[in-house]
């Protein structure tokens, strides 16, 4: 078990047993997003690449209300001050012309970091607007049964863009496009969102971080090498054309597999201990 006091102030971090559980701490503002949250979450995922001590992430916001509601418009809306990733003053928004454009969302997903290890979302309550930054770029969601999903922008005036854009890798269009154009005046609920494929699967909410822990844990045990290279072979299919991604499928093969990695697998093979699989 391995523990770090990395001062954050808008995320708790624990590493145990090669899983990083990461929590967005600000459950007073339904862990929405500040200037310090956007910052500390791309420090996070850019740690990661380097620190062997983390094979696999488990995501989640604290308290039981929300996972993160997206941007906090109290204190970011309409804010034009310059960009400075070390410095809590960052403009959103366009410049003088929209051709400059500062998404406050670049700095929170784990692949917009280069982060190709897998992360695994537990959506503790409402997850909307801004959160599905971070929700797009997961491997996989699960959600408590009282979980909900909904883009609030139309309703507040503003253009629906990069959320659902980075959703329809995650949900059928109908879906993405319904829950765009209707705002804050419908929300999907866990049992639906797994109906569509959002979620991988639905727990009560006392379930939910153990089920993450189950799942990152096995991941955490295979050999990282193969984890990784498997992360990014299958990220690459969904962004390629079927056969662009067969075309560099050869090389992820190549960059994944090692005789480190195989031997690891021969030895757990050979030594006839047997996995007590689950079926979901």
């Amino acid at each position: 078990m391995t523990d770090y006091d990395t001062g954050y102030e808008t995320i708790d971090e624990r590493i145990v047993d090669g899983v990083a559980w990461v929590t967005l701490n600000r459950p007073e503002v339904h862990n929405a997003f500040n200037r310090t949250m956007q910052r500390e979450l791309r420090e996070i995922w850019r740690s990661y690449r380097s620190n062997d001590d983390v094979r696999c992430v488990v995501l989640t916001g604290a308290g039981s209300k929300a996972f993160c509601t997206g941007i906090d418009r109290a204190e970011q809306m309409g804010d034009d001050r310059p960009v400075d990733l070390d410095s809590d003053d960052q403009h959103i928004g366009a410049w003088s012309t929209p051709f400059h454009f500062d998404d406050p969302g670049d700095w929170i997903g784990p692949k917009s970091n280069d982060l190709w290890k897998p992360v695994i979302a537990a959506v503790n309550g409402m997850a909307c607007g801004g959160a599905f930054y971070m929700l797009g770029e997961v491997e996989f969601v699960i959600a408590a049964d009282h979980a909900t999903f909904f883009d609030p922008h139309v309703t507040y005036g503003m253009c629906a863009t990069f959320e659902p854009i980075h959703m329809m890798q995650k949900m059928p269009f109908g879906e993405i496009m319904r829950m765009s154009l209707l705002g804050n005046h419908e929300r999907l609920s866990a049992q639906r969102a797994h109906q569509v494929g959002l979620v991988s699967e639905v727990v009560p909410g006392d379930e939910l971080l153990p089920t993450a822990g189950w799942a990152a844990a096995a991941i955490a045990s295979a050999p990282p090498l193969a984890i990784e290279g498997t992360v990014r072979s299958i990220w690459s299919g969904l962004e390629h054309s079927r056969s662009q991604a067969l075309a560099l499928g050869y090389a992820y093969i190549g960059l994944g597999t090692s005789q480190e990695s195989i031997r690891q697998g021969q030895e757990a093979f050979a030594s006839g201990r047997r996995i007590e699989w689950r079926t979901r």
